[in-house]
């Protein structure tokens, strides 16, 4: 009996991981691979995605809600002659229609503004994505040192 309950649990694991894995979707919107890193209650954190419009028309990524933290501003970074700087988009990150934009260190992020706990590895930061169609996708971005591995990817070794 015992082998058919750890056989069991195996396959609740990966299906669990595989689930997890899965991108969030809301029509034509799509967000792939979220992600945070650890940071202090009280500070800032980041969180990171792909995001794509699959749709005919274009959106905007207006605004993001969660409990995690007083406010989330959407940040693009940058670097102009060797110094970088950050930019808040308090206008939103429009997405052409068939375009994907990659939030990660470095490039386009979410800060997380006045975290009310601190994020550990292995925790998940709720969050909804709010878009100026009226779309609104509640993800979670899961906490890690390190980004998520793309599974579907192939890697060269």
């Amino acid at each position: 009996m015992r082998p058919f309950v750890l056989a069991a649990v195996a396959a609740l694991t990966l299906a669990t991981s595989a689930q997890a894995a899965a991108p969030y979707r809301q029509g034509g919107l799509e967000v792939a691979q979220p992600w945070s890193r650890p940071a202090a209650a009280g500070g800032n954190g980041a969180g990171f995605m792909t995001l794509s419009n699959k749709a005919k028309t274009a959106d905007t990524l207006k605004s993001v809600e969660t409990p995690a933290a007083r406010r989330v501003e959407i940040h693009k970074t940058s670097m102009t002659g060797g110094v970088m700087s950050m930019q808040h988009l308090a206008a939103g990150l429009p997405l052409a229609a068939g375009e994907s934009v990659s939030f990660a260190p470095g490039g386009y992020h979410l800060m997380l503004i006045g975290l009310t706990k601190a994020l550990k590895a292995g925790d998940a930061v709720p969050a909804t994505l709010v878009f100026a169609s009226g779309a609104r996708i509640r993800i979670e971005f899961p906490v890690s040192a390190a980004a998520p591995m793309d599974h579907g990817a192939h890697m060269n070794h």
